[in-house]
């Protein structure tokens, strides 16, 4: 009678344990919910090589599913060029660029998005919405009145990477 009382309290441990083991690893298996990839920041000041030119803003990442999400980016760019034109005087200029998800990590699109701020009595407001994005970079340069030809640009300055631990994106 003593083994058989012995016996039922192994078996119902080991159930137990076994049970409850079941119960973490399903816990531990669950897929994490997508507001555990959501990431926002402020980014800058950054600035063309010659510092006439600086931006800085924000960016807000907010996913779906695992490569799923929404980028928001916006901010103020800033002319710091006192000279007119005609004294070589340029604008203020911001370029981002991105990876998709499809793509491999530093595989930049070929499509940037820009924003131009001439005159120094104030700054440009900017915004504006990626989807599914893995990576962001900016960049600030200078370009003259009248066109879109960049110059004096500063390096440039990763502000998103899904695939660097830091930013908080794990599978």
């Amino acid at each position: 009678m003593r083994i058989r009382n012995v016996l039922g309290v192994v078996a119902t441990a080991t159930a137990l344990t076994i049970g409850m083991g079941a119960v973490a690893s399903a816990a531990n298996a669950a897929p994490l919910s997508s507001n555990d990839w959501d990431y926002d920041d402020d980014w800058g000041y950054y600035y063309s090589n010659n510092g006439k030119a600086k931006a800085k803003g924000w960016i807000d990442v907010e996913y779906d599913d695992e490569e799923s999400n929404t980028v928001r980016i916006g901010g103020k760019l800033f002319d710091r060029d006192y000279r007119t034109e005609h004294q070589g005087g340029k604008c203020g200029y911001v370029a981002f660029r991105y990876v998709s998800w499809d793509d491999e990590e530093d595989d930049w699109s070929s499509s940037y998005k820009t924003y131009k701020q001439c005159g120094t009595d104030g700054w440009k407001n900017f915004k504006f919405t990626r989807h599914d994005v893995a990576q962001v970079e900016v960049k600030v340069c200078q370009v003259g009145l009248h066109h879109n030809f960049a110059t004096k640009c500063g390096s440039w300055h990763e502000i998103y990477n899904a695939w660097d631990d830091e930013f908080g994106y794990t599978i």
